[in-house]
């Protein structure tokens, strides 16, 4: 076969994969937004615009302000085992970002500057004063970087594990196919093919590969936060976050600014390698800073207790 042919072959054959793509993507069923809560049902799910946008959030608990942010690619229900004993405490908030879990999903440049601007809407629209910001992974760079803008609403900030270093690419450490996710959606066209094609097999080894013990994510939790990937337009939404993902590293440039107490807590086997780790305490040298062992990227899921216990001492001296 002559090199003319082969190539017409392989143009052929990569113009129906981008196809069935697509037939594969629309041939999905969204899920339909939960009425409860399976893990608190006496909890409301409520919605709030901010911008012209829908954000779902449940609140729940009385006391100080505690504002919860989720990693990328996930929801508020990353919060689940810790949510209830931290209403004892607090008066919690937790927010699912545009383009996450059922809030809405604009067309929008997913950078860091979307998911700050998107949390400090938040916290506008329901005019919380005194926060303390509580986030874990992209969760956690929104909240410093929130408080390197001087934000007047935040008072305290715990940063959980923040993605903020190997330019936003620590995904790829979290297993083989979190790799090829985070390296293919670099590929314009191809990364869209791919993400349009996903299974729910790949979602699961990213999301076991934030945790220490696989067992610390429900299955029916892990199917649910799969399924919400099937919604109109949410694969657009992440790849365009993970190809602005070096966006978190470049905004750490504003970490000095920060003038308010601020707790930078790592899993013990979280992405982040040591020296990563050492370069936001450099950034924040009066910071209190926690490893807590067994526990991984999800430190919610993984090791709630611990979590729980340490943001309770925090947030309340």
């Amino acid at each position: 076969m002559s090199l003319s042919w082969i190539f017409v072959v392989v143009l052929a054959s990569l113009v129906a994969l981008v196809a069935v793509s697509f037939i594969v993507e629309a041939l999905r069923r969204a899920p339909q937004p939960p009425g409860k809560l399976v893990w608190a049902p006496s909890i409301p799910i409520q919605y709030v615009d901010i911008g012209g946008m829908k954000v779902r959030y449940v609140k729940t608990g009385a006391g100080p302000k505690l504002v919860l942010l989720h990693t990328l690619r996930t929801q508020l229900d990353l919060f689940e085992k810790i949510v209830p004993d931290l209403a004892s405490h607090f008066a919690v908030y937790a927010l699912d970002y545009p383009g996450h879990g059922y809030s809405d999903i604009p067309s929008a440049r997913y950078d860091a500057d979307f998911f700050v601007r998107s949390v400090e809407d938040f916290l506008n629209a329901l005019d919380l004063r005194d926060v303390t910001l509580c986030g874990v992974s992209i969760g956690g760079a929104i909240a410093l970087i929130m408080a390197g803008r001087r934000n007047p609403r935040v008072v305290r900030v715990v940063a959980i594990n923040p993605y903020d270093y190997a330019k936003g690419r620590g995904m790829v450490r979290s297993s083989f196919l979190g790799w090829m996710i985070a390296r293919t959606s670099e590929i314009p066209l191809f990364g869209e093919t791919v993400m349009r094609l996903r299974n729910f097999i790949i979602m699961k080894a990213v999301l076991r590969g934030g945790v220490a013990d696989p067992r610390s994510i429900r299955p029916a939790l892990m199917k649910e936060m799969y399924e919400v990937g099937n919604r109109r337009n949410h694969y657009r939404a992440f790849i365009s976050l993970l190809r602005n993902a070096a966006s978190w590293e470049r905004a750490t440039e504003i970490y000095r600014n920060i003038n308010v107490p601020v707790s930078l807590v790592w899993g013990e086997q979280d992405w982040a390698s040591p020296a990563e780790r050492d370069q936001d305490h450099r950034l924040l040298p009066g910071s209190q800073v926690t490893t807590i062992a067994n526990g991984g990227h999800f430190l919610p899921l993984d090791r709630p207790q611990e979590l729980q216990e340490l943001i309770v001492r925090f947030a309340t001296t």
